[in-house]
């Protein structure tokens, strides 16, 4: 097995173009929370012609609706949410520069088609694992729609936050690789 290939965000084209599925990574640096309520919100805001409250050129979007943190932590378990519920979306935020998304679950045609266009990858984190994740994740703060509670736009800052790219800017699919592997003629 190879070593895990280090990310840190903002991330280019090559950076991208580079990332198969299959490989691990280690993201140090900045993620931005979001949920399908907030993805609502920031692709009206693009319908509207506003500017979003956040830069997502080169970012990583984290689908995750952490819990409160216990005193003396930056955040509660971090789990990754289910991902097609941003697949209506994410084509919009991919268009906008936004280089990688994390979750769980496979993604729609639309999405992927978007990240081969686009340069961008999608990658999962291990559901089941929110407490351990939420140890990678060394601050986080509001920087939009504090309203919405847990689905908040958050700014984390990471450290050797662990992940698989699922879909690279290739077309390949983890999922799908699997499947194959292990499939029976």
């Amino acid at each position: 097995m190879s070593e895990p290939i280090r990310l840190n965000p903002p991330l280019t084209d090559e950076e991208v173009m580079k990332l198969r599925a299959g490989d691990q990574v280690l993201i140090t640096g900045t993620l931005y929370t979001g949920r399908d309520a907030a993805h609502k919100r920031l692709v009206d805001l693009l319908d509207s012609g506003e500017p979003l409250p956040v830069d997502l050129a080169g970012q990583i979007i984290y689908f995750v609706g952490p819990t409160p943190s216990r005193p003396g932590q930056s955040i509660g378990s971090a789990g990754p949410t289910t991902s097609y519920r941003m697949d209506a979306y994410s084509p919009r935020l991919i268009e906008r520069g936004l280089k990688g998304m994390i979750g769980k679950g496979s993604r729609s045609k639309e999405v992927v088609d978007s990240m081969i266009e686009h340069k961008a990858v999608y990658m999962a984190a291990v559901g089941g694992a929110a407490a351990l994740i939420s140890r990678k994740i060394t601050s986080c703060e509001i920087v939009a729609y504090e309203d919405l509670g847990p689905e908040a736009i958050r700014k984390l800052e990471v450290t050797d936050f662990p992940a698989i790219v699922v879909n690279d800017c290739q077309g390949n699919d983890l999922y799908e690789q699997g499947i194959e592997e292990y499939r029976i003629a």
